[in-house]
C-alpha cells in the first residue's frame, strides 16, 4: 500500500489561509494519485452542512466548495462527532458523503502503515 494523507483542519472562517491551505492540500494530493481524508473539526465542521463552503471566499484561492467537491469526489470526509454534537449537526444535515466519527477512527486513520497526518 502506498502514502496517504490524513488531514484535520480546525480552522473556518476565523482563519480562512490555513483553512484554505488543508482543502487545497488535500485536493492537490488526490490530483496526485494519493488518498486521503480530511477531517473537519472546530469551525471547519460548518462546512460539512449543504451550501456553507460556498460561502467561503478567499482572495486568489481556488473557491472552497469546488475543493471539498475534489476531496467528496475523490476521498473520504468526515466531521468529527463531538464537533457536529457541539454545533447540533446531526448526520441528516450533512452534505452527502460525509461521515460523522470520532476520535478513535482519526486514531485508526492517523497511525495506519504509511499515513501522514497533517493538522491545520
Amino acid at each position: 500500500m502506498g502514502r496517504s494523507l490524513v488531514i484535520k483542519v480546525t480552522a473556518g472562517a476565523d482563519a480562512p489561509e490555513r483553512c484554505n491551505q488543508a482543502f487545497t492540500v488535500a485536493a492537490a494530493a488526490l490530483a496526485s494519485g494519493v488518498p486521503v481524508s480530511l477531517w473537519l473539526t472546530g469551525e471547519a465542521s460548518w462546512f460539512a452542512l449543504p451550501g456553507r463552503a460556498k460561502e467561503f471566499s478567499l482572495p486568489h484561492a481556488a473557491p472552497l466548495a469546488d475543493l471539498l467537491d475534489a476531496v467528496l469526489a475523490g476521498g473520504r470526509v468526515t466531521l468529527c462527532t463531538q464537533c457536529a454534537a457541539r454545533r447540533d449537526i446531526t448526520v441528516d444535515d450533512v452534505i452527502e458523503g460525509v461521515r460523522i466519527a470520532g476520535a478513535p477512527a482519526f486514531v485508526e486513520e492517523a497511525v495506519s502503515e504509511g499515513a501522514q497526518a497533517l493538522v491545520y
